[in-house]
């Protein structure tokens, strides 16, 4: 469908995962559908507040050809408050506002002023069934939690994370002949890169010790420059290195190929392009946070081992609303930070972490959760570099329980059927 007629398009977004992994197939997904004809579709990015921005999320929106205007979360207030951007951006009579990340209260409130229609899309759980115009959810179960009155607003699109993956999926194979190679995901936020990135070094320095034709690699977060991704790796400036006995390492490079060195001599290969899922899909194993990294491995059916360490109990304080701001108080912050995360500790650690399992709803990645040990995790996953065909089925339930393409494409029609019906 090419529409003639002049629309605003509005994709509200936060955090670098959503940034990443839901807008760019959506976006593209809208240019499909609607054409890129910007007299008659504009679309604009606008970023609410998040505590795990990285404060690169305007720049990669930019990046996105697709997109003709984004304005960073630092102006969000305003707009939501007075109605005005901080380059005082005209709107059209007509519009779509489009949720992706944040709070599902912006649209309502955005959709009411401009006098636009809005599109939410959710994951598990959706709000403000009265007042939103269509839910794009990912799965039954949420629209099972509707009152019958709105479920008539509900779509079952399925799961942007695959969705971002887009043809990468079909062409991750790996063979017995090809080399063994590992990828490091330590994360992109600074709570778990601090803990993440000298554990995983010092994990791959024992696997490497074991097993020398190994090589490693790590794909860099398009939110994170080598030089900030180095300092975790130092420390002097990371004092949580020392807690999890992690290795220490300096960026260098080689021809064009940056790479992290540790003290033993393990050279780390680091690699920026964006999105990784090449570089991702030739690899035997990864080790990774939890996080949307987990859902992108799980979608290019990389077996994976899942890591979350837990030695500062109060390091991790990247949460969303009321106690996002009561951990990250001075004096009282880090107390409450240990008492929020022990809770948190006993209740995730019978629980499911990754997204492949939630998917599954049994283990089918493994998932390490405590008080993690270098060697302890080395001897692990060499029990599986031992075993390849640990290797080979994991690859397959990764490949069963991945949800079905088509997720942009479904919400693009929805938006698209908006526009045609009023």
């Amino acid at each position: 469908m090419k529409t003639n007629q002049q629309i605003d398009i509005i994709i509200l977004s936060n955090a670098p995962g959503e940034v990443t992994t839901w807008v760019r197939p959506v976006v593209r997904a809208l240019r499909a559908k609607l054409g890129v004809d910007r007299s008659h579709v504009r679309i604009s990015a606008i970023l609410s507040p998040c505590p795990n921005a990285s404060r690169r999320e305007v720049q990669i929106l930019e990046s996105y050809l697709e997109i003709d205007r984004v304005q960073g979360a630092e102006h969000f207030t305003n707009f939501l408050v007075w109605g005005k951007t901080a380059q005082n951006w005209d709107w059209r009579s007509r519009g779509v506002v489009i949720f992706l990340g944040g709070d599902q209260f912006f649209p309502v409130i955005i959709g009411k002023r401009l006098g636009y229609q809005t599109v939410v899309y959710a994951e598990w759980t959706a709000r403000w069934h009265s007042s939103i115009d269509r839910f794009a959810v990912m799965n039954a179960a949420v629209t099972d939690r509707v009152k019958p009155q709105y479920r008539d607003r509900f779509t079952v699109v399925g799961d942007l994370m695959v969705e971002s993956q887009n043809n990468s999926i079909a062409t991750a194979t790996v063979t017995e002949n090809d080399p063994i190679l590992i990828g490091l995901l330590p994360g992109s936020k600074a709570a778990k890169l601090a803990m993440g990135l000298p554990l995983m070094l010092a994990i791959a320095e024992y696997i490497q010790a074991a097993h020398p034709q190994v090589k490693f690699v790590i794909p860099v977060a398009p939110t994170l420059d080598l030089a900030t991704l180095t300092s975790y790796a130092d420390p002097t400036r990371n004092p949580i290195l020392a807690l999890v006995n992690g290795a220490t390492a300096t960026l260098a490079q080689s021809g064009n190929t940056p790479y992290l060195q540790t003290a033993t001599g393990l050279k780390v290969e680091l690699h920026t392009e964006f999105p990784a899922y090449e570089l991702l899909s030739k690899c035997t194993l990864c080790l990774t946070t939890i996080g949307a990294n987990t859902a992108e491995l799980g979608a290019l059916g990389v077996p994976m081992i899942v890591l979350t360490a837990t030695q500062q109990m109060d390091a991790m304080r990247a949460w969303d609303g009321g106690l996002g701001i009561l951990v990250n108080l001075p004096f009282i912050g880090t107390p409450i930070a240990k008492i929020v995360n022990g809770i948190l500790y006993r209740k995730y650690s019978t629980q499911k972490l990754s997204w492949p399992n939630i998917w599954a709803q049994t283990e089918i990645v493994p998932e390490l959760f405590g008080r993690l040990d270098a060697k302890t995790v080395a001897e692990f996953t060499e029990g599986y570099l031992q075993h390849p065909e640990k290797l080979v089925a994991m690859r397959s339930d990764l490949r069963r329980v991945r949800g079905a393409a088509g997720a942009a494409d479904k919400l693009a029609a929805i938006v698209a059927d908006l526009i045609l019906a009023k």
